[in-house]
């Protein structure tokens, strides 16, 4: 949870305690406060901006009353503050419904007060016959005993999810037994703004049962992944009266809102979503407070605003820009989803099941866009200013690219970034038939640790990413065999684990007990050092002697290993094999377990002393790419198959994998890792 909060501090500037400039950010940055933001077709207004007037005091209507009330938490183990507003014309002989307003993480029980009067407000609507009578709660979302927004108001986000039991078992209980409400689900709403939109979301969604009409404004970080706020789809729109999502096109977070929106359109869950041209800032809270309240409690107006929002939905547009049709692909299928690598919230890049990529790229100054996938279409510019281009069939799995405008290279900024290719940069799934074997999954996890060491040989402090199995930390005792995992020319020491999946695909053996539990330790393997064409003069002695002399010992001093050249293993992929092949022969007393993914092989003629090696060694695993050795023979490496029977025949432990349908991609290595795991360390 710690990261979630360090992201709300990074993204947050005192949201709901700053002024509206201060909200908005620095609007010389892409996207101003919070982040970069792209538009989407389906980010329009809904609504229009109403008058400053909503909020203008009439004298010549009845007025409710706000009153500040306390009341008794246990959840705090003290006595707690709201700021409550009842209707004009409050009786004791009428029953009321109620709203509950919460407030962003530098507010409390005033903010909604002071930002955009809802006293004021609903008197008017209430007044014009546009909102019916209403009870508004507005507590203090911070629950803890010091709940004032002062110093660091981001070190009190932990207090903001303990507030949903304050809610729920205080607030709630003390409002019905002080008013006259009606108690049920279908007259308890719920609403925030930025951090309290969160709540809401995550509060609201997740007891249907308590509320059944529900508002997030600008809702901050904090919001739950929109499979985790709803879980069960059909439920959802069983049992939601209004679930009214909004964010400024100006606004930073507005990704957090669009994840949300677009889950909920996938799962055809109604909703209102209201797109206007505000920033994080109180005239965008108020604006859709003084639309959501004449919403809801009425099952009439929300009915029918959910009818026309849909039927707008649902209508198809008209091209922007007709040409834009003409690059898309003859035959292709139109079932495109976003990609599993896209950073939070965004829609592009888009992968099909036919495995092609769709990218939008915004950029309307311009002059050309393209993309470093090979065979790709030409990217056509749209009267919005976004570029739209499309892929060949990609291979199953990972892949590297750049974007290019203008004839540079860049990273998507649509993306996650990976290390790849000696640079930082993008990269995209595309879905996997096989994809479960390195899925997450509801079941043990083991943990991948960073560790720095010290490099005498180069002087240096040193990284390395070591993965421990489910329930390592649980028994002292237990000690573990070790693999040494390389990756490629191009990559570091994060690919194995980030690229790779190394993690996940052996938390799943694990648990299917298709393998023994051993350590993995993934580190630099110094090969980014020679440029391209450069591998003839490449010297395997200077990483040699950190691995065996320096990082080994290391390892064996700082973890439960079992310590001895039997439980020691080596493989890598592509120049890592090469490295692999080149230290196993070189130092057999220290590994005795090789494996090789798209990195050579070894032959007979590799082995010195044939009978040592058949008495050290215990495994030779020889792996490629399908589209590596097609084609009517191998591309690199002589015949591996051809080679690994060879070693067979004398008697050496060798197997030999071929991924099907890739190439050299991460695809064939994450498969080589699985099907050479269970091989390792049998007793």
């Amino acid at each position: 949870m710690q990261k979630v909060y360090v992201f709300l501090a990074l993204l947050l500037t005192g949201a709901g305690a700053a002024t509206p400039a201060q909200e908005q950010g620095n609007p010389g940055r892409p996207g101003g406060f919070g982040g970069p933001i792209e538009i989407g077709p389906d980010d329009k207004q809904s609504y229009p901006d109403p008058p400053d007037s909503i909020v203008a005091r009439r004298d010549d209507i009845p007025h409710g009353k706000l009153e500040m009330v306390e009341y008794d938490s246990k959840t705090v183990r003290t006595t707690r503050k709201m700021n409550v507003y009842t209707p004009p014309g409050y009786s004791s002989d009428k029953k009321y419904p109620v709203l509950y307003l919460l407030h962003g993480i530098g507010g409390d029980e005033t903010e909604w007060q002071r930002f955009a009067k809802p006293e004021t407000l609903l008197d008017n609507l209430i007044a014009d016959k546009k909102a019916v009578s209403m009870i508004v709660v507005m507590p203090n979302g911070r629950a803890q005993k010091n709940d004032r927004a002062e110093g660091n108001v981001f070190g009190s986000a932990p207090a903001f999810a303990v507030f949903e039991r304050d809610l729920l078992d205080d607030v709630i209980p003390a409002i019905e037994s002080r008013y006259s409400v009606q108690a049920d689900r279908e007259h308890r709403a719920l609403a925030g703004l930025s951090m309290g939109g969160g709540q809401t979301l995550n509060f609201g969604l997740a007891h249907l049962d308590t509320f059944a009409w529900i508002g997030g404004f600008s809702s901050a970080p904090n919001t739950k992944a929109p499979e985790e706020l709803i879980s069960d789809p059909t439920k959802a729109r069983e049992q939601l009266k209004l679930l009214w999502l909004s964010c400024g096109n100006k606004d930073g977070l507005i990704r957090i809102s669009q994840r949300t929106q677009r889950y909920l359109k996938e799962k055809e869950i109604p909703h209102i979503w209201n797109v206007d041209s505000h920033g994080h800032d109180p005239t965008h809270w108020r604006n859709n407070l003084y639309h959501f309240s004449q919403l809801i409690f009425n099952d009439q107006a929300s009915k029918a605003a959910l009818r026309r929002v849909t039927s707008t939905t649902n209508e198809k547009p008209a091209p922007s820009n007709t040409a834009q049709l003409s690059n898309t692909p003859e035959g292709i299928t139109d079932d495109f989803k976003p990609a599993t690598t896209n950073q939070l919230g965004h829609e592009y890049p888009q992968v099909n099941s036919q495995g092609r990529i769709k990218f939008r790229i915004v950029a309307p100054e311009a002059k050309s866009v393209g993309v470093t996938f090979r065979d790709s279409t030409e990217f056509v510019k749209g009267d919005d200013g976004a570029w739209i281009g499309y892929t060949r069939p990609l291979d199953e799995g990972f892949h590297y690219y750049a974007i290019k405008i203008g004839g540079a290279e860049v990273p998507d900024p649509n993306c996650k970034y990976f290390f790849g290719a000696n640079r930082w940069g993008s990269g995209v799934e595309v879905p996997a038939q096989d994809q479960g074997f390195y899925a997450i999954k509801n079941g043990p996890h083991g943990q991948v640790r960073e560790i720095l060491f010290h490099s005498a040989s180069t002087d240096t402090e040193r990284r390395a990413f070591v993965y421990t199995p489910p329930g390592y930390d649980q028994d002292s005792e237990k000690r573990y065999p070790v693999l040494y995992l390389q990756h490629g020319y191009g990559e570091n020491e994060y690919g194995w684990s980030v690229q790779g999946h190394a993690g996940l695909i052996m938390d799943n053996l694990i648990a299917e007990q298709k393998t023994r539990p051993f350590i993995i330790v993934m580190t630099y393997g110094m090969t980014n050092e020679i440029r391209s064409g450069g591998l003839r003069d490449f010297n395997i002695q200077p990483f040699q002697t950190v691995l065996c002399d320096e990082l080994i010992p290391y390892i064996d001093a700082h973890f439960r290993t079992l310590a001895d050249q039997p439980n020691r293993a080596m493989a890598g992929l592509s120049m890592g094999g090469m490295e692999t092949k080149i230290i196993t022969l070189n130092r057999p007393d220290l590994f005795s377990h090789i494996g090789l993914f798209s990195g050579g092989s070894i032959s007979i003629e590799d082995i010195k002393e044939m009978d040592a090696f058949k008495k050290q060694n215990r495994l030779v695993f020889v792996s490629y790419g399908g589209h590596e050795v097609g084609g009517g023979g191998p591309r690199r490496g002589g015949d591996p198959k051809a080679t690994v029977d060879a070693l067979k025949n004398t008697g050496v432990n060798a197997h030999y994998y071929l991924s099907p349908k890739t190439g050299h991609e991460w695809q064939s290595w994450r498969r080589s890792l699985h099907e050479f795991a269970p091989l390792l360390f049998q007793k």
